[in-house]
């Protein structure tokens, strides 16, 4: 072979590199996907195990799935809101993506935090992924927000029902004062009020009570069959069970019905037997029979030797960074936020919760709610679900 045909087929192949090699490298190349969490790490609305349980979703999500996503490196920036303080997450959001240059937002636990990060969100068109807050029709006004937690309609629609289907006649409602808590009494009200049942009075709680001995008495003194029940995570549901077994509320046969937060998986060990016998409705409990479920809590223990459990938020916080992954397949890597929002809304998969679908139209997720009971079976004491209200949407439909 002559010395110019050599450097002839030297160029072609240098060329067949240079042409390839970009294509290969154009992904790699760019800045990583970034993505801003929000999350109540400590203050009012804090759980003890929440933080922890949530870098422990994180880091078992990605050991599962890697740190890439359409050869685009993945990087998560945290920043603690410090509770009920909708300044300081709003404050963060602006932050993260003015300082940090985050691509897509997630997080808060609580309602006051999650409206302002939405209307951050908002402001600067990015998808933001709800993963707790519960308050009904907080999202409608924010086309880049989707929710991946549930609604209180959507969970107390269900209980509502159930009781009555359960042949209760009569109740009394006992909520924390402030957005999540009134929303969940009001609907929970309506619901069984308009199935023919009676409600022989409220109690609204101030959020930041610690004694309930008071308004345990008042609901025992009204004699109802049932009490429904909204106290947050960090609410002192150890303290307001114990005060409901003190008082005979079991002896007097009232029932208690809460949403699920009354008997969060970590803190059921600290209620102890207070707790047997609470019917809550709920989307998820780690005794969910499921292999999927069984896989996700395998991930989570690896990754959090505390003895901790899984609960319904660490559930949400995974199925988010599952969406945020799919979508960012689905455009190959493109973090464009209207394209990353079109493959969100609509999204629909299996979760170690059960099959979860998110609306195109109001961006809230459908799923399944479980009515559940406080159960001690072969010493473990958990939410063992009891009856089933399939795909039910963010209204209770």
């Amino acid at each position: 072979m002559n010395a110019r045909r050599r450097a002839g087929l030297t160029f072609i192949a240098a060329l067949i590199v240079a042409t390839a090699a970009p294509a290969t490298r154009l992904l790699a190349d760019q800045a990583p996907i970034k993505i801003g969490i929000i999350f109540s790490y400590t203050g009012n609305g804090a759980t003890p195990w929440g933080g922890r349980s949530l870098d422990a979703v994180i880091a078992a999500f990605q050991k599962t799935y890697g740190d890439t996503v359409a050869g685009r490196k993945v990087v998560i920036v945290r920043r603690d809101d410090t509770g009920i303080a909708p300044d300081v997450a709003k404050r963060q959001a602006q932050e993260l993506i003015v300082q940090d240059g985050v691509d897509i937002l997630a997080g808060t636990t609580v309602t006051p935090n999650a409206i302002s990060v939405g209307d951050v969100s908002t402001q600067s068109k990015k998808p933001f992924l709800v993963f707790s807050a519960a308050t009904a029709g907080i999202i409608a006004k924010n086309p880049y927000v989707s929710r991946w937690g549930h609604t209180n309609t959507q969970i107390t629609v269900p209980l509502a029902k159930f009781a009555l289907k359960s042949g209760l006649k009569t109740a009394y409602a006992l909520f924390q004062d402030y957005g999540p808590g009134i929303d969940a009494g009001k609907t929970f009200e309506d619901t069984f009020t308009a199935g023919g049942g009676k409600m022989l009075g409220e109690v609204r709680v101030p959020i930041t009570n610690v004694d309930y001995s008071a308004y345990v008495q008042r609901v025992r003194d009204a004699h109802p069959q049932a009490l429904f029940v909204f106290l947050n995570p960090a609410g002192g549901s150890a303290e307001f069970l114990r005060a409901c077994k003190d008082a005979g509320f079991a002896k007097a046969g009232i029932k208690i019905l809460a949403t699920g937060e009354i008997v969060e998986e970590n803190n059921l060990p600290n209620i102890g037997d207070a707790a047997l016998g609470v019917v809550s409705g709920f989307e998820y409990s780690r005794v969910h029979d499921s292999n999927l479920n069984r896989q996700f809590i395998r991930a989570f223990n690896a990754a959090d030797t505390s003895g901790d459990q899984p609960d319904f938020g660490d559930v949400a916080e995974w199925d988010a960074l599952a969406a945020i992954y799919r979508a960012l397949e689905a455009q190959k890597g493109n973090a464009d936020p209207d394209k990353l929002m079109e493959s969100i809304k609509g999204m629909k998969f299996e979760s170690p919760r059960g099959p979860i679908e998110i609306d195109p139209q109001t961006r809230e997720i459908t799923q399944n709610v479980y009515i559940r009971r406080v159960e001690r079976r072969n010493g473990i004491l958990a939410n063992y679900e009891i009856a089933v209200y399939p795909m039910v949407n963010a209204a209770g439909q």
